[in-house]
């Protein structure tokens, strides 16, 4: 019998037309989205549009990321069973769901607490436990639970936020999306020792930018 007859339509479609030709070729994450029901995320006025291939907004000039987005940024993470992630912006909790269902446990953080609630009220519903969601800005916040095997944060940054480099332990990965306008890069970048990072440019996008960031300097002529 054929498994992906009895997956949705729309689920498979999603995959197989948005996720797989933007070069997300691990099996472990194409299965992941083929299974997870993207649609229990969505708010309930754009559930029409849980598997298009487009941004969902979420309030607060927030929106989910495209499919193609999440396959694309959880394949550069390589994300293992072993691993302890942190997730910055999480939004409706999808990705957080990704995560969570590759690694061993997400700490999360969404600046507005009614998202942080919803993202709860979402995770508990695909019976999603190993994740702890917090109410706070994770882009600038003391975090003392680190380092931490993957990093990914979920709205772009207008310059590049170093500082994060210091929650990776050796070996780790994260993934974050620079840029203040059109072409954003999206970066993996890797900690190779205690005092070096790789940084690698995987693709171009264009998604809303985290609040409170670091805004470039303004050139005087």
């Amino acid at each position: 019998m054929n498994t992906a007859s009895t997956l949705p339509t729309p689920r498979f479609n999603m995959v197989e037309q948005q996720v797989r030709p933007w070069e997300v070729l691990d099996d472990r994450v194409l299965n992941l989205l083929l299974k997870l029901p993207r649609e229990r995320f969505v708010p309930e006025a754009y559930r029409g549009l849980a598997h298009a291939d487009t941004a969902i907004p979420l309030g607060h000039g927030h929106a989910m990321l495209e499919p193609r987005l999440v396959g694309r940024m959880v394949q550069g993470l390589d994300i293992v069973p072993s691993d302890r992630i942190l997730e910055i912006g999480t939004g409706s909790g999808y990705v957080t769901a990704c995560l969570a269902r590759l690694g061993k446990h997400v700490i999360s953080y969404e600046i507005h607490g009614d998202l942080a609630e919803r993202a709860r009220e979402n995770l508990h519903a695909a019976e999603i436990t190993n994740t702890e969601i917090r109410d706070g800005d994770g882009l600038n916040s003391a975090i003392d639970e680190g380092p931490f095997d993957a990093l990914i944060v979920t709205g772009s940054c207008p310059t590049y936020p170093e500082h994060l480099e210091a929650l990776l332990k050796t070996g780790g990965r994260m993934m974050v999306v620079v840029g203040a306008d059109k072409p954003m890069s999206a970066y993996r970048v890797t900690r190779e020792s205690d005092n070096a990072c790789a940084r690698e440019s995987l693709f171009e996008t264009l998604i809303a930018p985290m609040e409170n960031t670091r805004q470039p300097s303004a050139f005087i002529f």
